[in-house]
């Protein structure tokens, strides 16, 4: 029987684009994956995760479910809470009793935003919204804990799946003739697709002993950053939507000033993945590249 590797969040865009890879790819046939949704696993619900693990036991899991709604998070900290940070910790108990892998998956959000060069994974967190401090409570809590395991940051996630930027983007074109989009806001649009081969060749590494450990941190769990190459402003990002696309709506550049949103949005989020790109000998596609690839899989899907 082959290792067996939970799927925590199957419903999410990163947990659908895991469900994708291994569709249809033959190369995973020594890993038996199990993707649980909010049906069969509800992270909202402390007892629920238990009585789960009580009754199931994996090698590896794969945390991609959050509380992502950024500025609903404002006004809702307590559910925030509950599911970025202490189901976090929850499940890392859970990994270190029954000595499973976590790799749990986390945000650009952590940081303030006040960098002009990219994000090392050692540099001081500092969120502005509920949404970034609910998630960094997550990954202090792993870190306490100590479970084998590492911590992946992204951001700027987007897929053929579930209401992302791209998605919004696409339906405004055929909505208006002009949008306004912010252009100083500063990160890399990263394609879920690709997160997701990264997580489970991460996995695989993992369960090969020697154990990595590079980027570690005082009780042993690492953390990574994950991003597609190159940079953009959402401004940027819209462009090359509707250029990819063929759309012709008029995009203005806009500052977040006249764009006032709940949550505090970090100006420049950009992360290097020097460290991931290293221990895991991962090549890491261009934005664009990517982008590509995602708008010919919307077009595949909806034909």
């Amino acid at each position: 029987m082959g290792r067996q590797l939970l799927v925590i969040g199957s419903n999410g865009q990163l947990g659908r684009s895991l469900q994708k890879i291994v569709s249809t790819s033959s190369t995973y046939t020594e890993i038996m994956f199990t993707f649980a949704g909010r049906e069969q696993l509800d992270l909202s619900h402390p007892k629920q995760i238990a009585d789960y693990f009580q009754n199931n036991r994996y090698d590896t899991i794969i945390n991609a479910a959050a509380y992502t709604a950024v500025d609903k998070a404002e006004s809702e900290p307590e559910l925030a809470d509950q599911i970025n940070y202490q189901a976090v910790a929850q499940l890392a108990e859970i990994a270190k009793q029954h000595q499973t892998t976590l790799l749990h998956v986390s945000t650009d959000y952590v940081f303030d935003g006040n960098n002009h060069t990219p994000y090392h994974e050692n540099e001081s967190p500092h969120p502005q919204s509920v949404y970034g401090k609910s998630k960094l409570k997550g990954e202090q809590a792993m870190i306490e804990i100590g479970p084998q395991g590492c911590i992946v940051r992204t951001g700027w996630l987007y897929s053929e799946f579930g209401h992302n930027f791209v998605k919004t983007m696409l339906r405004l074109a055929q909505e208006r003739e002009q949008i306004n989009v912010v252009d100083d806001q500063i990160g890399t649009p990263t394609y879920a697709t690709d997160l997701a081969y990264a997580l489970i060749n991460i996995a695989e590494t993992k369960n090969q002993p020697p154990f990595p450990s590079r980027t570690i941190t005082k009780k042993g769990v690492e953390t990574y950053h994950y991003a597609n190459e190159g940079v953009a402003s959402w401004y940027d990002f819209a462009q090359a939507i509707f250029e990819i696309a063929e759309k012709s709506c008029k995009i203005n550049p806009i500052v977040s000033d006249q764009y006032p949103t709940p949550a505090k949005r970090p100006h420049y989020s950009v992360l290097s993945k020097r460290a991931i790109k290293q221990q895991f000998q991962l090549q890491i596609p261009y934005w664009r590249s990517s982008l590509k690839q995602c708008l010919e899989a919307i077009n595949n899907n909806h034909g």
